[in-house]
């Protein structure tokens, strides 16, 4: 039976002009990267204002937690915990925040857990 809520969609692959690409000098394809604002590189000017998500095997590790341990203690799914430990998928913007406050006070976040 048909969900409502779903829907096909078709979605065209992106066209990329190689030819003008190859065309370019590299000097002309380091200019018209740089011109893009969206596509900025590091620089050591900015890479400062960067932040780094914990790493979540490292906290685990750093709390001596199993996985099991540290999925339970966190109320995090156990099969979430290894996807991201295994690099299969990657936290999302929440699950880094939360991440971030589990490495900063893990027992904070257990007694907010518990009450």
């Amino acid at each position: 039976m048909r969900n409502a809520a779903t829907a096909k969609i078709t979605v065209k692959p992106v066209k990329h002009h190689w030819a003008r690409f190859d065309a370019m000098t590299p000097a002309q394809r380091k200019s018209s990267a740089a011109s893009d604002p969206d596509a900025q590189p590091i620089t050591a000017k900015n890479q400062g204002r960067l932040k780094r998500a914990p790493q979540v095997k490292v906290v685990r590790r750093a709390l001596e937690l199993s996985q099991e341990e540290f999925a339970d203690r966190f109320r995090v799914p156990l099969g979430i915990l290894r996807d991201w430990e295994q690099g299969r998928n990657d936290p999302d913007a929440a699950a880094k925040a939360y991440l971030s406050v589990i490495a900063r006070d893990p027992a904070a976040v257990t007694a907010a857990l518990r009450s």
